[in-house]
């Protein structure tokens, strides 16, 4: 599925609520809130601060997602085409950095 359909399945769940998109200020403060919840999962499964046992489990993929969702709604409430960027990220990507690293 390409990030346009991710975007316009994103933009039909939002329209269904009078309160629409949030302001961008307000898309930035919720990803830095799901960004800390990533964070605080790698810290728990790679780092030294573990679990309580009375914490719930979450899983790494399911903070990246909440990060993606809040991403996209950020995008559409611009009118940002998140296909275009990201052709153009890895375009730059491929010609700045594509003899950075030794190839395996």
């Amino acid at each position: 599925m390409s990030l346009k359909e991710k975007q316009k399945i994103v933009d039909d769940w939002i329209k269904q609520y009078p309160e629409g998109y949030w302001d961008p200020m307000v898309g930035i403060y919720r990803l830095t809130e799901e960004v800390g919840e990533l964070a605080r999962e790698v810290n728990h499964e790679f780092g030294p601060k573990k679990k309580k046992d009375s914490e719930d489990e979450n899983e790494i993929g399911d903070e990246i997602v909440d990060i993606m969702f809040v991403l996209i709604c950020l995008a559409n409430s611009l009118d940002i085409d998140l296909d275009e960027k990201f052709e153009k990220m890895m375009k730059k990507y491929t010609e700045r950095d594509g003899n950075r690293w030794k190839k395996g």
